[in-house]
């Protein structure tokens, strides 16, 4: 008999409590949407941003807010929660609490795939090149994967964050040596290589829609039998869990939201790492909570990143895979410092 109750425990959250963050995380995310929509080179006070989303796009504020700003949130939105959705799942099939897209390399290999497609095949389309990004994170993913074992230790999360670091370096250093073959792609990936949420049309955002909402299905359902494999995989596959399957479901969801996270916005570290950590903190580890919460989350600290990045060097911008960085590095330092860095 299958059982698909949650971990309980010490860090096991009541109900309510996991309730009452939903909310709130709920709530945060509405109130960080108005603050991306309201805040730029061009201050929009709040009751206006309002007026023009419900209102007449023609004018002057309503065409700053449909054109611009609220590409610019969605964009914020779709990529925070696919960061955020492909490091929990990340961290719950390697039990590697040291997991994120971002340093195991498979948004490297995303960016890898996309350069080549761009800057030699001359692919210009998002359908063209996309399916060179998700063939870049699978590769990249397992070449990481079989590197963090070698050794008489095998895999431990520091081996394979150290890996992972490697592989992204290696692969960052041949993405930018590709970009200097045509200086319209070297312009266009010094900009993109940042991470930005900016340069993109609601056209092109909605037709990712499709392998978001993919990724995500595959992720969100795999929620069960993450908690069984928590167990260990011996417990797992005697409760009739199919660990390859489940594997390899999980690095296809984790496939589809990085590389299409990373075509659109390019290469965004720690979003995929801080936020898992910081939910489970609160909701504990059942990953029926865990998951969705962490795509709430994540959109909350990419948005919050990118208001940051126009507001501390006014009247410029810092990208905001630089902020989100200058967040969530020193998170990264605190976990590998830790004395006892445990598995998930």
């Amino acid at each position: 008999m299958r059982e698909d109750k949650g971990p309980s425990g010490p860090s096991a959250a009541t109900p309510g409590r996991r309730l009452t963050f939903l909310v709130g995380a709920l709530g945060l995310l509405v109130l960080l949407c108005l603050l991306s929509i309201a805040v730029g080179s061009r201050q929009i006070p709040l009751d206006q941003v309002v007026r023009a989303l419900t209102g007449p796009h023609d004018t002057e504020v309503g065409r700053i807010v449909w054109d611009v700003r609220l590409p610019r949130t969605l964009l914020g939105l779709l990529a925070g929660a696919a960061l955020g959705l492909g490091g929990a799942i990340m961290q719950a099939l390697t039990r590697n609490p040291l997991a994120d897209p971002g340093l195991l390399g498979v948004s490297a290999g995303a960016g890898f795939g996309l350069m080549l497609a761009v800057g030699l095949a001359g692919i210009s389309s998002l359908y063209g090149y996309v399916w060179f990004a998700f063939a870049g994170a699978a590769v990249a993913s397992v070449v990481v994967y079989v590197l963090g074992g070698v050794g008489r230790s095998g895999q431990t999360p520091v081996k394979l964050a150290l890996a992972g670091i490697a592989v992204t370096f290696l692969l960052e250093s041949v993405t930018r040596g590709v970009s200097l073959i045509d200086p319209q792609v070297l312009n266009r990936y010094r900009f993109w290589s940042s991470g930005s949420l900016t340069g993109q049309n609601t056209a092109l955002i909605v037709q990712v829609l499709p392998f978001l909402a993919v990724g995500a299905v595959l992720a969100l359902s795999l929620a069960p039998a993450l908690n069984n494999l928590a167990l260990g995989d011996d417990v797992a596959a005697s409760l009739g869990r199919r660990l390859l399957g489940i594997r390899l479901q999980g690095a296809v969801a984790v496939t589809l939201l990085t590389g299409t996270a990373v075509a659109l916005a390019g290469p965004i570290v720690f979003v995929g790492l801080v936020i898992p950590h910081a939910v489970r903190a609160v909701s504990g580890p059942d990953q029926r909570w865990l998951l969705p919460l962490s795509a709430l989350l994540a959109p909350c600290l990419l948005l919050a990143a990118d208001v940051a990045g126009r507001v501390v060097v006014r009247p410029e911008e810092l990208d905001v895979g630089i902020v989100s960085a200058l967040i969530g590095a020193p998170f990264f330092i605190m976990l590998v410092r830790r004395r006892r860095l445990a598995e998930l």
